[in-house]
Order: C-alpha cells, then sequence, then structure tokens
C-alpha cells in the first residue's frame, strides 16, 4: 500500500511563533490562536477531523457497495473536541454527522453498516484513544 507524507514547519515560540503545514497541493499557516482560540488559519485537530470524515465516508461507500447499494452521495462532518487533561492538550472527542442519500437499503441495516465503517476505517482505528461519536442519517 500507499506511504503517504505531510510536512510541518514551526519557528518562534509557542505563543507568538507561526507554523505552516503542507501535504499534496495543501498549503496552510496555523498558529498558537488558530489552534487554541478563533484564529485566522488551521490546525491539526481539523486537519484529522477531515481525515476522519474522508475516511469514514469512503468505507462505508465499500461496505454499501460490498451489498450493491450505490451510495448517491456520502456528505460527512466532523467535530474534533481539544480539551485539556494533567498531561496538556488532548483530543477527547471527535463526533461525526454523516448524510447519505441511497437507495434500497433498510434503516436498521445502514445503521450496521455505518457503526461498521466507524469502527473499522483506517484513521478512526488510529484514532481510538479518543471517544469518537457518530449520528448517521440516510436523507
Amino acid at each position: 500500500m500507499a506511504v503517504r507524507s505531510a510536512n510541518a514547519k514551526w519557528t518562534g515560540n509557542l505563543k507568538e511563533g507561526k507554523g505552516t503545514m503542507k501535504f499534496s497541493n495543501y498549503t496552510g499557516p496555523y498558529t498558537f490562536s488558530s489552534r487554541f482560540e478563533e484564529g485566522e488559519g488551521t490546525n491539526p485537530e481539523e486537519l484529522v477531523g477531515a481525515a476522519n470524515a474522508g475516511c469514514f465516508s469512503m468505507f462505508l461507500s465499500g461496505l454499501l457497495s460490498e451489498e450493491n447499494f450505490v451510495p448517491e452521495s456520502i456528505e460527512t462532518s466532523a467535530r474534533v473536541h481539544l480539551r485539556r487533561d494533567e498531561i496538556g492538550p488532548v483530543i477527547t472527542t471527535i463526533e461525526l454527522d454523516t448524510r447519505v442519500r441511497c437507495e434500497g437499503i433498510s434503516r436498521e441495516r445502514f445503521q450496521e453498516l455505518a457503526a461498521e465503517a466507524k469502527e473499522k476505517c483506517p484513521i478512526s482505528r488510529l484514532l481510538a484513544a479518543a471517544e469518537i461519536k457518530l449520528s448517521a442519517s440516510l436523507v
């Protein structure tokens, strides 16, 4: 399987410093403010959320396809909760919210496959230390 790469560069101290994250065709700034406050730029937690949402969506599509369902669309958002514990900042919860258009599948079977995708997609497996919550809806 493929090996993927990303790069991050940070200059300066924690609060006044700044950084840049790069992968594929994306380059974006991040700062203390964009991570721990509401400043401009991105942060690692947003990228984790995007990775989890994307991975989950693809995995669910695969599970549906294995059962001969053809999803018209799978749209997933992720809310990543960053809190502080006795060690420091920690991701405690990821809330996945997915909206799926897929003809012919029962709500019960859809919920089973969505739960399976949440448990088995590679990013969810990587993030198993955090609680990953799921809200899945057929639309």
